[in-house]
């Protein structure tokens, strides 16, 4: 898979039972804190390889810092991104570091996966169960924080979130017969399932009530507290998305809201999804069943 083939990583398949996965990924800061922000960062690259539903196992830091950043910040941030990937079994072998005006931390990562058993976004079928497994509304939250907005209760929920690794969905994905797959990042809810609705050549069918959302997103959503992005998400994906009209509009922006690290968004056989809760309630994973897979195209999007 490559440019071809757009998916959540590059693919090299080297033999009949593995393939490597690629992916790189950095931004600026999302938090004010050092060891959060690369925290965050370090679980955000690693999620398109599990976005894929491979293992990574090596990644390289990415830096961009400005000359005047005091270095116990630096420390904190290569530590947060340090410390993420091992709770994942990564070893960050090595990077590279430039000088910029403004901080920007990310990884190269690389893992392994079965080509015979790889999630990607064209395999959705209809009938199939649509999962998620973080719930919504990082954009909103961080945008709030950056303007003075936010309580310190949201934004500690958030940054819990955003530091939590899609590992154990990945997981539970393939276990459990995912037939598609991606993770949930800028180009928010709606334009990531867009993408594995079109490389499915199917509809998918959300349900707005099942969708779980952080604290604080209804109330920054209702002022109006989005990032840019949610306003270019709406414009690019919003013609192919129906919205039931009893939906307010504010509440309509929260599903074009850009994530940072969110969640897997899994289509899971329906035969499959009993088995699929019961295991994720044992081992801590939490999991929404959002929607379904349905003849069609587009997104509707039901009150």
């Amino acid at each position: 898979m490559g440019l071809g083939d757009p998916d959540d990583a590059a693919v090299w398949r080297l033999d009949d039972g593995r393939a490597l996965v690629l992916t790189t990924d950095f931004f600026t800061p999302v938090v004010d804190d050092a060891y959060d922000y690369g925290a965050i960062a370090a679980a955000n690259a690693l999620s398109d390889v599990y976005a894929m539903g491979g293992q990574p196992f090596l990644a390289l830091n990415i830096a961009a810092l400005p000359p005047a950043l005091p270095p116990e910040m630096i420390s904190d941030i290569l530590r947060g991104g340090a410390e993420v990937a091992r709770q994942a079994g990564v070893v960050i072998a090595g990077g590279h570091t430039i000088q910029d005006q403004e901080p920007k931390y990310g990884l190269v990562v690389l893992g392994f996966a079965d080509p015979l058993r790889m999630l990607t976004k064209g395999g959705a079928k209809p009938g199939d169960v649509l999962v998620l497994s973080k719930p919504l509304g990082f954009g909103t939250t961080t945008t709030a924080l950056k303007r003075g907005l936010a309580s310190p209760a949201d934004v500690a929920e958030v940054v819990g979130w955003m530091k939590r690794l899609n590992k154990t969905a990945s997981e539970l994905g393939l276990r459990f017969g995912a037939r598609g797959g991606t993770d949930i990042t800028g180009f928010s809810l709606l334009g990531h399932a867009l993408e594995m609705a079109q490389a499915s050549g199917v509809g998918l069918r959300l349900h707005y009530p099942d969708l779980p959302f952080v604290s604080g997103a209804h109330a920054y959503a209702r002022e109006f507290i989005f990032p840019g992005g949610a306003s270019d998400n709406r414009l690019f994906f919003g013609p192919a998305v129906t919205f039931d009209a009893r939906i307010p509009e504010s509440d309509q922006m929260l599903l074009f809201d850009p994530q940072t690290s969110g969640g897997l968004l899994l289509a899971i056989p329906p035969e499959q999804l009993e088995a699929l809760l019961e295991q994720a309630g044992k081992v801590d994973q939490p999991l929404w069943v959002i929607g379904e897979v349905i003849e069609g195209a587009g997104i509707e999007v039901t009150a």
